[in-house]
Parts: C-alpha cells; structure tokens; sequence
C-alpha cells in the first residue's frame, strides 16, 4: 500500500516475512512486560500479522489516524479483518482510530511496549522530533515498558564522515536527549532500507533475547548497540 512515496504496508500472499524493517518489530515482544502492546501508526497492520503469527497470544492495540483510505482498505485487500478475530489462544489485534500524539490513547496500567513508526509524506513526523514528545509517550508505559521506534533514514549529511546515529538522525537525538543512556539503536542494511531504528530501556542482554526469538530474528537483534554520545 503506498501513499505519496512511503510505503506504508506490504503483504506476500502465504508469507508474514517482509524482509524489512517492519519484521524488527516482531521481537519487541520478547523484552518487554506481559501486556498489551500498541502500534503508534498501524498502516495496513503489516507488523501486526507477524506478530501474532510469532506470538499468538499478544494483545496488540493497532492505532491510526486515517481510517477511510487505510484502514477499510486494509481491510478488504491486505487482511486486516483476520487479525481482528481472536486467535486459539486469545491473541487479538484492536483496531483504534485516533491521533496518537494526544492524551486519549493512554490506557490503564499502560502498555507493556510501543511500536512508533509515524510518517507523512515520506518523511518522520517533526514532532518526534522533539524531546517532550518522547517524555509525554513514555508515560503512556507501564514500568519496564519499552518503545521501539522507527527512525527513518538520516535526516543530516555532515562534511566529515559519521556513524553517529545521534548525528545523522534527528528522531534519535530526540530520543537521546529526553532518556540519557537509554537509548540503544540499529541500522537496517540498504537492501531494507537503511532506516534507524531506535529502542529505550537499558541495552537488553542480546544473547537472552535472541534466544527467544526464530532464526531469522535472532541474529539481527545482536546488532543493537548503546547509544552513548560523548
């Protein structure tokens, strides 16, 4: 499904795997408390079918702004209403139309992890951007909650070479400032994208969660490093 050059969600007949950053997602899952788990940007629900394929007893809470051209076509082409049938063991996606940036879409108890991936026309909302943004959603999580964001690609080009996702990406620096050392970060390779994808919370052990997870995750989760700025 695209949308003014982003793609916002893609679906292989009889496969979950997008070998993209949306598989990322499927493993936030195994570092966060028991709980619901919100999608800040749900698009098609592309994330939300992995997802419950790999943890099928997940209460995930999909939200989104634009219910007409995304969510009812979702709907009828990409299989969103299967997701909205509980599964054998009680996993569910709940479907909620909002803006995510506002108070409503807190929940009692808060939400055991928040998956953002926020676009417009291609690009990052500015408003993540901005530090209080980050300070205002992590207090829709419960303690020990995580967020796990999409960053898109670098936002700067600077005259001297930098790996410094803190440098290059304003969405992290954001979040870099708003929870000092603890930020981790990754950068997906070109053949997904090259986007930043950002997590908060101490740097998880990687070998613990990568045991929890299927093969084709559990090497990628090794590649999450600390954000440290000097």
């Amino acid at each position: 499904m695209y949308q003014k050059d982003n793609v916002h969600s893609i679906l292989h007949k009889g496969n979950k795997w997008t070998h993209a950053y949306w598989d990322e997602f499927a493993t936030l899952p195994a570092i966060v408390p028991k709980g619901p788990v919100a999608i800040f940007g749900l698009g098609g629900a592309t994330a939300a079918h992995l997802m419950l394929e790999l943890w099928p007893s997940l209460l995930l809470v999909g939200w989104e702004i634009d219910e007409i051209v995304l969510i009812e076509k979702a709907r009828e082409y990409l299989g969103l209403s299967d997701l909205e049938k509980h599964t054998e063991v009680g996993g569910v996606l709940e479907v909620r139309i909002g803006d995510v940036l506002s108070p409503s879409v807190t929940i009692p108890g808060g939400y055991a992890g928040i998956i953002v991936d926020l676009f417009s026309d291609g690009k990052v909302l500015p408003q993540l951007e901005e530090v209080t943004t980050w300070l205002e959603m992590n207090k829709m999580l419960m303690p020990s909650g995580r967020l796990m964001v999409n960053c898109g690609a670098a936002t700067k080009e600077l005259p001297n070479t930098s790996s410094d996702p803190w440098e290059l990406n304003a969405t992290i620096n954001a979040l870099c400032e708003a929870f000092p050392e603890q930020v981790s970060w990754k950068k997906l390779p070109k053949r997904a994208g090259e986007n930043y994808l950002a997590l908060t919370g101490p740097l998880p052990d990687l070998a613990i969660w990568s045991a929890r997870l299927p093969d084709q995750l559990s090497s990628s989760v090794k590649e999450w490093r600390s954000c440290t700025p000097s």
